[in-house]
């Protein structure tokens, strides 16, 4: 404690180094979100050592212990480097067969406070590169080149969220409707 009658009992480093470890690992970016999540997640519980009834630390510790000892730094993402590098060094993950998936994730955002904006629709990066790689293709094998796509510029009315502008607008059948983030996840084969 701080003194013998006040304050907050002492948090193990590595745990706290874990705890932190954890949030960047998943992309939770808040203290207190971090520390519910720790409250009620097992796997996270077993990574940091904690029983199920062990007390949770509190978020202003975990809010401290990262401004003062672990700002500026990015030795977090050189642990993840290096356990990447372990693991393709034993032959874990090899990048041969890749599998990705994404999901909604709610946003933080009331689905009624929005204002609606027109915005202009652009066609996919992916498909000009496509039609770059096609005239590339014509112009070796000596084909006249195609003629070019042209799109009109399109707009669209767009809910922009007035909370969390970031989030996007979704409505598809038997889904709620709401502003959620999408969220992609590669695994390895």
């Amino acid at each position: 404690l701080y003194c013998q009658d006040n304050g907050r009992p002492p948090v193990d480093p590595v745990r706290l180094f874990k705890i932190i470890f954890i949030g960047y690992l998943f992309g939770i970016k808040s203290e207190r979100q971090l520390v519910k999540e720790i409250e009620v997640n097992v796997a996270y519980r077993w990574f940091l050592r904690m029983s199920l009834t062990e007390k949770v630390i509190h978020a202003s510790t975990l809010s401290q212990n990262r401004i003062r000892r672990f700002n500026n730094t990015d030795v977090f993402e050189r642990i993840f480097i290096n356990i990447v590098e372990q693991a393709m060094a034993k032959g874990l993950v090899a990048g041969q067969q890749l599998f990705t998936d994404s999901t909604h994730l709610k946003a933080n955002a009331n689905k009624n406070k929005h204002t609606n904006e027109v915005r202009d629709v652009r066609a996919s990066a992916y498909l000009d590169m496509l039609d770059e790689d096609v005239a590339l293709d014509r112009e070796r094998e000596g084909k006249k080149s195609l003629k070019a796509r042209v799109s009109e510029p399109k707009t669209k009315n767009t809910k922009v969220s007035t909370t969390d502008p970031e989030s996007g607008f979704m409505t598809r059948d038997n889904k709620p409707q709401g502003f959620f983030y999408l969220d992609h996840r590669t695994v390895d084969g």
